[in-house]
């Protein structure tokens, strides 16, 4: 017998034990790959609470500078963790609340989730080599305010945050590496590796949310206008990271004005 697309997937969104979450989620992208589920696009998406340690303002955070003891280390890990979290939770919210789409819409998004889950496995096990975990330090709740604000549009969830702020990590990918130098811990070259795997596979992620935005975009539609109409969020680094989001699918002329808007 058949399972239920959305609703198995909502289970897996709102499950708040981080090991059983990953167990549902593997158990359901075999399911998945194998044809076994029905989908009822009448079915209503909620919004819950999924990130289940506390929280603050962005601004609120205070980031080491730079990483030359362990426990700034594991801060700038825990960073990096948390984001890749929010970005599993991002990636599942996706295929769970927009219905009717192409089979490779959720094709993507479950694919996304996979690979953040292993983002974060691997980020999580350097924090607990340095003998922390995540939830061991507060962090900022700017991605799961993002999903809220765009719950109730494909075009602005894939432009705000999937073409705006998983591009502005393909940003901040060289300066976390640069950090992460300054380190003389034994751990230092396989943090480099790892933020190397992540860099590649947000490209693809950032790829795809620029075929969704385009996708489902209108013909004007102008992703310098969500930068404005979403300056909260600010959907772009300082510097931004050209070679990536050119893979990515970003053409030059929009990054100078994306350059400008945020620099000006």
């Amino acid at each position: 017998m058949k399972k239920e697309f959305f609703k198995n997937l909502e289970i897996i969104l709102y499950e708040q034990d981080i090991n059983n979450k990953f167990n549902l989620f593997q158990n359901f992208y075999e399911d998945y790959k194998n044809d076994l589920f029905i989908y009822n696009h009448e079915q209503i998406s909620i919004i819950k609470n999924n990130i289940n340690i506390k929280t603050t303002h962005p601004t609120k955070i205070r980031r080491p500078k730079f990483t030359n003891t362990d426990i700034s280390l594991a801060k700038i890990i825990h960073s990096i963790t948390h984001i890749e979290f929010s970005a599993i939770n991002l990636a599942l919210d996706a295929a769970y609340r927009f219905k009717n789409m192409p089979k490779k819409f959720y094709d993507d998004w479950l694919e996304v989730a996979d690979e953040e889950i292993k983002h974060f496995n691997l980020l999580n096990n350097a924090l607990n080599k340095l003998n922390y975990k995540y939830g061991d330090f507060i962090v900022h709740d700017n991605l799961e305010n993002a999903l809220i604000a765009t719950k109730d549009s494909l075009n602005l969830r894939m432009g705000v945050v999937h073409r705006g702020l998983e591009a502005k990590g393909l940003d901040a990918n060289p300066f976390v590496v640069k950090k992460i130098q300054t380190s003389n811990n034994i751990l230092k070259n396989d943090l480099e590796n790892i933020l190397k795997i992540i860099l590649n596979d947000e490209i693809k992620h950032v790829s795809k949310g620029d075929f969704w935005w385009k996708y489902s975009k209108k013909e004007n539609d102008d992703f310098i206008k969500i930068c404005k109409d979403f300056k909260e969020f600010s959907l772009a680094g300082k510097i931004i990271n050209k070679e990536a989001r050119l893979q990515a699918g970003f053409d030059e002329e929009e990054l100078i004005k994306i350059q400008n808007f945020y620099n000006k």
